[in-house]
């Protein structure tokens, strides 16, 4: 089932955590940041969606770091329900697409609860003070490939955070697979 974020609360804090990652070692999510911000990317291994975006995700995390912006991904997804979504499988996922940046597992979903995740993938841009500029989509794609020349949303406003500090105005919110909340997370 398709599920969208809710726009951007401008200004919101970001959340740090330590969560293990696919190289084996526990990682922060602030010590991903850039000296101009951080994306905070919530995707899984199973996702159409983000299977459909993986390639663009991995180009615009490259492009972004010349913009002194840094880039993880999180994967809270219930892998006992969605065994395609295990941190082995995220191992496999990482080495497949190349991801250029730390894939994080949030086992018991209080990441992604913290941050309001809703979505698979759902953006964060955050600027250098860590504070909410971007929760948009990467671009126009769906569950298809879409055009080469799409607009690339989460690349250019992110570009915009690294000069101006700030994000447009106008946003346009991601789309795909709902988070896949374990039982305890949903009641906790």
């Amino acid at each position: 089932m398709a599920a969208a974020p809710p726009v951007c609360d401008f200004g919101w804090p970001a959340v740090d955590a330590r969560l293990p990652g696919v190289d084996g070692l526990a990682c922060s999510i602030f010590d991903q940041a850039g000296p101009k911000g951080l994306v905070v990317a919530f995707i899984c291994n199973h996702c159409p969606y983000v299977k459909a975006v993986i390639a663009r995700i991995v180009r615009d995390a490259i492009g972004l770091k010349a913009h002194g912006i840094g880039f993880v991904a999180i994967s809270a997804n219930d892998a006992e329900a969605y065994p395609q979504d295990s941190f082995d499988n995220m191992k496999r996922f990482a080495s497949q697409n190349a991801l250029p940046f730390p894939y994080l597992y949030d086992e018991d979903q209080s990441v992604a609860k913290a941050y309001g995740a809703v979505c698979t993938p759902d953006f964060f841009g955050f600027n250098k003070d860590m504070k909410l500029q971007y929760r948009g989509r990467l671009d126009a794609s769906r569950k298809e490939i879409g055009p080469a020349d799409l607009r690339r949303d989460l690349y250019e406003a992110m570009v915009m955070v690294a000069l101006f500090g700030k994000g447009p105005s106008e946003q346009q919110p991601s789309i795909g697979c709902a988070i896949k909340w374990k039982a305890s997370a949903c009641q906790a």
